[in-house]
């Protein structure tokens, strides 16, 4: 955590959910607000993980005030797993009652990036997102909701060559329909061990794209 790190809890769907909030330096208002998701719950996954650190940081970097959030069953967050569905109330619920009207941006890794990419396709009509980053995107392990074609100008998709969590070839059956472009990080692991400096370049690069 850095000095301009708070840690705080809202009442949510299912009970408390704990949250930290990120906020860049001194001087001008932030640009938007940033909400990122982390990996799942049942395998150690917390808003502390080391990728959502990455992304939080290169979003604070970029101007953007970052939430991230623990889920349901998770930390202080009271209630339980919910294979998605709860969990996407959860962000839903964030982004009613903490991101303020202005520019959003929606971010995931791994399971977060599943439930990212169901917030985008649900919220797109009433409060559409000025960027999206799903990075490590569990597109072998759960149905990844499609991205509105408009959508794909604002997205980056991120994933490493060698994962062996969520092999490439999952997430590229899922873009190739759509014909979304994924960056490939050559090498990367699941968890992108020591290429995180690379993957906070990407996300910075991307956002002030």
């Amino acid at each position: 955590m850095n000095l301009r790190t708070r840690r705080f809890t809202i009442a949510g769907p299912a009970g408390a959910i704990e949250m930290l909030a990120d906020e860049p330096g001194e001087g001008a208002p932030p640009h938007g607000t940033a909400v990122i998701a982390h990996p799942h719950p049942l395998f150690a996954g917390t808003m502390e993980n080391k990728v959502v650190q990455t992304l939080a940081r290169a979003f604070v970097q970029s101007g953007w005030r970052s939430l991230r959030f623990n889920f349901r069953g998770v930390g202080a967050s009271e209630g339980a797993h919910d294979e998605g569905r709860g969990e996407l109330d959860d962000l839903l619920h964030i982004v009613a009652q903490e991101a303020p009207p202005g520019p959003l941006a929606l971010a995931g890794f791994s399971f977060g990036s599943f439930v990212a990419a169901g917030a985008v396709a649900r919220l797109w009509a009433e409060r559409t997102p000025e960027k999206i980053v799903l990075v490590g995107t569990a597109a072998s392990r759960f149905t990844v909701a499609t991205l509105p074609a408009e959508a794909h100008d604002r997205t980056l998709v991120v994933h490493g060559e060698e994962d062996d969590t969520v092999p490439l070839a999952s997430v590229m059956d899922w873009a190739r329909p759509q014909q979304l472009p994924v960056t490939v990080v050559p090498g990367g692991g699941h968890f992108f061990h020591g290429q995180l400096p690379l993957l906070k370049s990407l996300v910075v690069r991307h956002l002030r794209s």
